[in-house]
């Protein structure tokens, strides 16, 4: 017995010492070995029961916890966190950490409960202090998470320097449904207004890096390889340690059998949601993975390089799961962009009960032809309805003229008033106009940004006014049209708070409703 209680004693101190060395596997694998021992003494029934051997043991749990969570074992740090509560239910150490993987798994709610308790029994803790840092934030990311009323004027502000803004998940009014574009997608389950948030979650993983201006092309594809490689990684990591991710994940498309997917609720997406995932301890066939992310992957957008157009070697692969159920259009209604690893989708216009929500996969400022080869280079084909009236408007004689004329560079002013041209005798109206002109919007920028072009060509084509008005109500904004108005507004002065009020709104469209108006103005100016 003697030795026993030698042994267990010699285990903790060493697996105490590897804690405090950070050495996370050896500590738990001796906290194991530790807690084993201590079990089996405590259920002896010769043994007298010793409070000091049960603190020890609840201590045990409590860092071998703590060590789980440093290795991302979330799900092994959670039990271990109960069966220490289970010993002693107001653990101090545990509850703090039980808060702390809460709240790096977004269940804001049952962090902040945690951090409650915490601080209801132990008010006068060392700790307090960090303590009330943690409850503060608790409570702001909670609010942010119902209200979705995120604010990064500051950051803006400050020229996208100092400290990233705090991000909490997000899904405004949304539901998934059967998509008729393709398998699943989100769909509004009210009107929603241009701007308005859509969504914002946090990626299951990321790999980012900056990517060589290679000499050679093998090197570049070299550094895209490993940078897969590491990526699939940590995908297969996180799905191996929690299994809601696991679940998550496994909702995924592989890109085939898209009618017979399940759909599934969109409360199962929430953090704090308690729905059952009919987890299976099975790791996902590699295959299978490699499929899921090949198909539901995104490449980063960050939300500061949109301002500075920096970070042009900087490349980054992601996957976020509820975000992966936005299909594609040539005419989106929603826009994307990356802050940390949370991607943020916003309505780029307004956007109606039961329409279902989409962004462009690729470049949709682009004509037919160049959208058709980025399309197939993502691996399907584009039926939206820009595309199908593109296709049967590009078989007149004219239309193939202009498309030549785009290749070759002819002068822009000609260009744009062939088109107009045109549009008036094919009879086009309303939002067709506004496709074409995004199509061709590269000569239709040049021409209006031109003072020579526009005193030649002014008065024979439509202003930039009425050409900007049907391109964004036709496919949402973008921060070249916003930078051709921008332009304009300058040439005229400054302009007017018409114009102003305009801009502001297209301004809206482009980044969303995620800062105040003198943070809006600085970026417009």
């Amino acid at each position: 017995m003697k030795e026993s209680e030698e042994m267990m004693q010699q285990l903790r101190l060493k697996a105490n010492e590897l804690l405090l060395r950070e050495e996370w596997n050896q500590s738990i694998q001796t906290y194991s070995h530790f807690i084993s021992l201590c079990q089996t003494h405590i259920s002896n029934p010769q043994t007298r029961p010793d409070p000091k051997l049960q603190k020890s043991l609840c201590l045990a749990f409590s860092n071998r916890a703590e060590a789980r969570f440093k290795t991302h074992d979330f799900d092994g740090a959670l039990k271990d966190c109960d069966e220490a509560l289970k010993i002693e239910n107001t653990h101090f150490k545990t509850l703090m950490c039980k808060g702390k993987i809460l709240l790096s798994l977004d269940r804001y709610s049952m962090a902040l409960n945690c951090f409650k308790i915490a601080n209801l029994d132990h008010p006068c803790n060392a700790d307090s202090e960090t303590l009330n840092g943690y409850l503060e934030k608790c409570k702001k990311l909670e609010f942010l998470s119902r209200s979705g009323a995120f604010d990064f004027s500051n950051w803006v502000l400050n020229g996208f320097k100092g400290k990233v803004p705090e991000l909490a998940e997000y899904i405004g009014a949304l539901e998934i449904k059967k998509s008729e574009i393709s398998g699943r997608g989100l769909v509004a389950t009210k009107n929603i207004d241009l701007g308005s948030l859509l969504l914002v979650t946090k990626a299951i993983a990321t790999e980012r890096g900056i990517l060589p201006e290679s000499k050679t092309e093998d090197l570049g594809e070299n550094a895209q390889m490993v940078m897969w490689k590491n990526f699939v990684d940590k995908v297969v990591e996180s799905t191996s340690n929690c299994k809601r991710t696991h679940c998550l994940i496994s909702m995924l498309s592989v890109g085939e059998y898209e009618e017979s997917l399940e759909v599934p609720n969109i409360s199962s997406f929430r953090p704090e949601s308690e729905q059952d995932c009919s987890f299976s301890n099975e790791k996902i066939d590699m295959g299978v993975m490699l499929n899921i992310l090949d198909v539901n992957s995104l490449v980063e957008e960050t939300f500061s390089s949109k301002f500075s157009g920096k970070n042009g070697d900087y490349h980054g692969v992601g996957i976020w799961v509820l975000a992966s159920f936005v299909n594609h259009s040539c005419s989106p209604n929603a826009k994307r962009f990356h802050i940390g690893d949370h991607v943020i989708v916003h309505a780029s216009r307004d956007i109606k009960e039961g329409e279902e929500i989409t962004v462009g996969y690729f470049d949709v400022f682009s004509p037919l032809k160049n959208r058709k080869e980025m399309a197939t280079n993502w691996g399907f084909d584009c039926h939206c309805k820009r595309c199908k009236f593109e296709t049967d408007i590009s078989l007149k004689h004219e239309m193939g003229e202009i498309e030549m004329g785009y290749e070759l560079g002819v002068d822009v002013g000609t260009m744009v008033y062939k088109l107009e041209e045109s549009m008036k005798r094919w009879m086009v109206r309303g939002k067709m106009k506004g496709y074409l002109r995004a199509s061709f919007w590269k000569v239709y920028s040049e021409l209006f940004v031109s003072e020579k072009l526009m005193r030649k060509w002014g008065r024979r084509v439509p202003t930039m006014e009425v050409v900007v008005e049907s391109v964004v109500e036709a496919v949402g904004g973008d921060e070249r049209v916003l930078r051709v108005v921008i332009e304009g507004m300058k040439r005229n002065g400054g302009g007017g708070l018409v114009e102003m009020e305009k801009a502001m709104k297209l301004g809206r469209g482009v980044y969303g409703k995620v800062m105040k108006k003198q943070a809006m103005r600085s970026i417009l100016s």
